[in-house]
């Protein structure tokens, strides 16, 4: 990813913006993930930072990271020594992707002293540091052993920045300089501007070349001299003057990004401007963590579901072939008495006997298969047998398919709540779910589980009313039939899985805009997201019945009105 030296100057510039900001609170969600709340007056933003393999980077956030119920040993030593700090400034070394966060805080004597937090964002050696003033480390995310001379990353040693190769600074060396570097040089052009220039990605040489109209098996000559030249200049106003842009291809996915606009992949991608760059990182970060977890935790759930759904079908038409059979015992019946009163007709050991079907309005004549074996007595009994176990039969299929397609209902509201699922705590909600139904087979556990804290995503409506919206079957059961109370007003898409939005209005009288706004959440947040003109139906919650021996997430309800919404217009 171009998270480089050059998007990370314009990412400092926002951060700067937070100068004189007090931290007051310090999150530590994962090992490698931190988080500073910084407020002062006008101002208030979550400074993120994450020195993750393939996701080093730092900017503000508007996400909410999941804060561990114990805080790991240096998120402790963070909030001994920063909180309540005031960020002085955010700086960068050159086009390094090193940032300095430097602090005024107060020690235990309560005196002044300037403490740093360098924030090291190159790929698997990413780390986070603090410093006293004297640059020793106070400690680190990642600490190198003592055998490691060149550098040593532990309490008390001197802090010395990464090593690195001499290049040029596209800001304050002569641009001349830069061609005087890969001028008549052989080899591959993007390469060469790589190694010439500090704080380069491979997106932005290739973007150099391609504005310059040069291939990268090209040389630099006499002739295309100016228009490299050109490229670079209109680089350099770039770096100083950088815009957030995001490249996604034509399915929406997020491919890269950059604090340029992007011309080298033409009609392919979809180059778009965003807020800032701090969104922009928001936005593209969280879409790939997204597609992380379910990759990681929700392959094998989703695998499991997959071949739960194909086995239910399967039963499912097998039952409904038998119940189709089934169907066909009225002719049971009729054999029956039509043998019954033509007993006189029937000679011993016939195999079959014709007679009239007096039950018919046009009376004709019919064919009655028979047991050569049996008496006609006995065979007309046989089919009265045959008929009452035929129609048992019937009524027990029809039982057993009404429970394959709850059962196939229910796995298909899992299988959506897995591909929706956004963090850990989801999956492993949904993971819980799956135990206590049995489907997956707990592990043995030395300590008693602790219960899952449920993170429910919460709105307010204008008129100051509650809402609620359940991501997955436990949220769903845990907000309509626990949480609100008979006179809320609940909310879900007609026959299709989504999530239970509940109004905790107690009976009050809800407005047009709220009840719009309640509905599009339940219809955002079910299988017709991409719908529009989608049913979401709506009713008190002494309305909603959960059955008895129901799995999660599973009710019935009556008294339901029906409201029409488009889940991609603005909420």
């Amino acid at each position: 990813m171009p998270f480089d030296g050059y998007f990370l100057h314009s990412v400092v510039k926002e951060i700067n913006t937070a100068s004189n900001a007090h931290i007051y609170k310090i999150y530590q969600p994962s090992r490698e993930e931190l988080v500073l709340s910084l407020r002062k007056s006008g101002f208030s933003e979550k400074l993120f930072i994450s020195v993750k393999g393939g996701m080093a980077r730092i900017h503000f956030t508007n996400e909410k990271p999941e804060n561990p119920d114990t805080p790991p040993m240096f998120c402790m030593l963070l909030r001994k020594h920063l909180s309540n700090g005031k960020l002085i400034a955010a700086k960068t070394f050159g086009f390094e992707r090193v940032v300095s966060l430097e602090f005024l805080c107060s020690n235990e004597m309560g005196d002044k002293v300037k403490l740093f937090l360098v924030c090291e964002l190159m790929g698997n050696t990413a780390n986070v540091i603090l410093l006293d003033s004297e640059f020793r480390i106070i400690d680190a995310v990642k600490r190198t052993g003592i055998e490691n001379t060149d550098r040593i990353i532990a309490p008390g040693a001197v802090y010395k920045l990464p090593k690195r190769e001499e290049k040029l600074n596209i800001v304050n060396d002569d641009i001349s300089c830069v061609l005087d570097r890969i001028k008549d040089k052989s080899g591959n052009l993007t390469k060469l501007l790589l190694s010439s220039l500090d704080g380069m990605s491979p997106l932005i040489a290739r973007e150099v070349l391609h504005k310059a109209k040069i291939d990268e098996t090209d040389t630099i000559n006499k002739d295309n001299i100016k228009s490299i030249k050109a490229s670079l200049l209109s680089l350099r106003d770039e770096v100083k003057n950088g815009t957030p842009y995001i490249i996604a291809d034509k399915n929406g996915d997020y491919k890269d990004f950059s604090f340029c606009n992007i011309s080298q992949y033409g009609d392919f991608y979809i180059v778009k401007k965003a807020e800032s760059f701090s969104s922009l990182l928001d936005e593209f970060y969280s879409a790939r963590q997204k597609a992380a977890i379910k990759k990681r935790a929700g392959g094998d759930l989703e695998k499991l579901l997959k071949n739960l759904i194909a086995r239910t079908n399967k039963r499912l038409l097998l039952r409904k072939k038998e119940q189709s059979l089934a169907a066909g015992r009225q002719n049971l019946l009729l054999y029956g008495e039509l043998l019954k009163a033509n007993i006189h007709l029937i000679k011993p050991g016939a195999k079959s006997v014709s007679v009239i079907n007096y039950y018919s309005e046009n009376a004709e004549e019919i064919k009655i298969p028979l047991d050569e074996s049996l008496s006609p007595q006995s065979n007309a009994l046989k089919y009265f047998k045959e008929y009452k176990k035929s129609k048992s039969a019937e009524a027990a299929l029809k039982e057993l398919i009404e429970a394959d397609e709850r059962e196939k209902a229910y796995l298909d509201s899992v299988i959506f709540s897995v591909q929706r699922a956004e963090n850990i705590k989801e999956m492993a909600e949904i993971r819980e779910e799956l135990i206590e139904g049995g489907y997956i087979k707990a592990q043995k556990r030395a300590k008693k589980p602790q219960k899952i804290k449920m993170n429910i995503e919460t709105h307010i409506s204008k008129e100051g009313y509650k809402i609620l919206v359940g991501k997955n079957n436990l949220q769903n059961d845990y907000i309509t039939t626990t949480l609100a109370g008979k006179n809320d007003t609940w909310f879900h898409v007609k026959n299709i899985p989504g999530s239970h939005v509940v109004i905790f209005n107690g009976g009050k009288d809800i407005s047009e805009e709220t009840l719009t706004f309640a509905a599009t959440l339940a219809a955002k947040n079910s299988k017709a997201a991409s719908s529009s003109n989608v049913p979401v139906d709506y009713t008190v919650i002494k309305n909603v019945k959960k059955p008895q021996k129901q799995k999660a997430g599973m009710v019935i309800y009556t008294t339901n009105k029906t409201i029409y919404v488009t889940p991609g217009e603005e909420l």
